[in-house]
């Protein structure tokens, strides 16, 4: 869907371990480049160790929210793989996943930001509900909200993975088929403590002009609100502003910017049972217009 032109400039804004950045490599040629990001300082050791070696080849340590002032603009496509990366997940010390017990971190930048548990150990009751039900959409928010408040007045907050997800799970009275009572709740932390929504939010304010003309925008995504975010700004970019009355040509910045390049691709069932983690993620692409 990225179509890699041989002496294009393209942007993979979520290293992770590279796998989207080695298969843009592969097309480049020569005068071909890549700029790769991520804010995991292992993903970035990994990327230099990996590809530093590659002329063609910038790597940067940041969000992909900072690629404008990096001053790569006229990209001729732009890739992001939103979430939580596989080895991160897989790392216990990281503390992303309920699966290995480990500290309650979450940090996708290990050096900067709070802590899981450092925010645990300070946010009020009210705002940690609204952010588990806005960012988890969970709807035992406040009665899991509550339960970890009151573990924190009594002296007993977690600190682990497992010892929050048991938690949560003694708070919620029924269960989600399939789902772990906590899965929610992490997810709504993790998402806070990172400011994801908040990151990709600052990107799509400027990913028109990061574009070049004919340059194409892929997002990968794994829950409903980013998603959400990545439709309606494909949505409203592709389509004409409102004219004025009496007006016969739609002025310049009534044009639409984008032409949306087929449907959402979601996985099949083959993609799926070869990785589980993809089940629930949805690709959408754009294609900047001249």
């Amino acid at each position: 869907m990225l179509e890699v032109r041989s002496d294009g400039c393209y942007v993979d804004g979520t290293y992770g371990r590279g796998g989207h950045a080695w298969a843009v490599l592969q097309r480049l040629g020569p005068d071909g480049r890549l700029l790769v990001m991520d804010r995991d300082a292992e993903a970035v050791a990994h990327a230099r160790l990996q590809l530093g070696g590659d002329g063609r080849c910038t790597v940067r340590r940041g969000s992909f929210a900072e690629l404008r002032a990096v001053g790569w603009a006229g990209a001729d496509g732009i890739l992001l793989d939103l979430g939580v990366s596989s080895p991160q997940l897989e790392s216990a010390e990281r503390g992303f996943s309920f699966r290995h017990d480990g500290p309650l971190d979450m940090r996708m930048d290990t050096e900067s930001g709070l802590s899981a548990a450092g925010y645990l150990a300070r946010v009020g009751e009210r705002e940690l509900a609204d952010v588990i039900r806005r960012y988890g959409e969970e709807r035992y928010a406040r009665r899991i909200a509550r339960a970890i408040v009151e573990a924190r007045d009594n002296g007993v907050l977690p600190v682990t993975t497992r010892a929050l997800a048991a938690l949560v799970a003694r708070a919620v009275p029924s269960r989600e088929q399939g789902k772990d009572p906590a899965t929610r709740t992490f997810q709504a932390l993790r998402i806070c403590i990172n400011g994801e929504l908040e990151a990709l939010e600052r990107f799509l304010a400027h990913a028109c002009d990061l574009l070049s003309p004919g340059g194409r925008l892929v997002i990968i995504s794994f829950h409903s609100l980013e998603d959400r975010l990545v439709k309606r700004f494909m949505r409203d970019n592709a389509r004409v502003g409102d004219l004025p009355p009496g007006v016969p040509v739609v002025p310049e910045h009534l044009r639409p910017r984008l032409k949306i390049v087929g449907k959402a691709v979601r996985p099949g069932a083959d993609e799926v049972a070869h990785n589980p983690r993809a089940r629930s993620a949805v690709m959408r692409v754009a294609e900047r217009l001249p």
